[in-house]
């Protein structure tokens, strides 16, 4: 049986999945794509003043879980924010960062723009901002935590080591800031990182594969209630 300190322990990756996705939702906040009022004088995709044209809406439409109208003001709001119609690391890092003031969140944000940036080109264009939003928000269970384990998976060899988990966790909880309760020990992120190695590397080979993450993650209460949390927010 889990004891109440590794339980504390092991939630770490439930409390990443609730950070990554808070920062998401309030991202889509500043977007303007939440709380939409309604006005449709604007609804079809303006793209003349923009460097990167996105693919067809349904195109985009039908490669996501985003209906036609949700697309549109997605886009709408990915524009105003980035009039070129990409955003490059700099630009992510500002706006991510915002959401987390007590925090230094530029690592973290360094690690989502990589998982953001599918085609690895240094730009997130709005096809691949609505892709991953679609997954984290609209997705199945399998699919996010497909998409965490990419994240995770720094050097992108289909493995997490313990380098990498380690590199994660001192980037959450350097986003955390300092206003943590309780205070974080010296050796807590050596802590975290051992639990999660005893969580989730099944065949004790020093590595954890994704089918070993997909399985722990979906016998833990925490992250599946955690992957649920920010479902339907647009």
């Amino acid at each position: 049986m889990e004891k109440k300190g590794e339980r504390g322990e092991n939630s770490l990756q439930a409390l990443a999945v609730i950070l990554l996705c808070c920062g998401l939702v309030k991202m889509l906040h500043l977007l303007g794509v939440i709380s939409v009022d309604g006005d449709k004088a604007d609804d079809d995709l303006e793209m003349s003043m923009v460097c990167h044209r996105p693919e067809g809406l349904h195109q985009l439409e039908a490669q996501t879980n985003f209906s036609k109208r949700e697309l549109q003001v997605l886009y709408r709001g990915f524009k105003n924010e980035c009039p070129s119609g990409i955003v490059n690391e700099d630009t992510f890092k500002q706006i991510y960062s915002q959401f987390f003031p007590h925090g230094d969140a530029s690592t973290y944000a360094h690690y989502l723009f990589n998982a953001f940036d599918t085609a690895q080109s240094g730009t997130i264009k709005f096809e691949e901002f609505a892709g991953a939003l679609s997954i984290l928000l609209r997705g199945s269970i399998t699919e996010k935590l497909q998409w965490t384990f990419h994240l995770y998976d720094i050097n992108r060899d289909g493995y997490i080591n313990k380098e990498e988990m380690t590199d994660i966790v001192g980037a959450i909880y350097d986003m955390m800031g300092k206003f943590t309760s309780p205070a974080l020990k010296r050796d807590a992120h050596k802590q975290h990182v051992d639990a999660f190695f005893r969580k989730m590397d099944k065949n004790r080979d020093g590595v954890v594969s994704i089918d070993e993450f997909l399985f722990s993650c979906q016998e833990d209460q925490n992250i599946m209630r955690s992957l649920q949390l920010f479902e339907n927010v647009i």
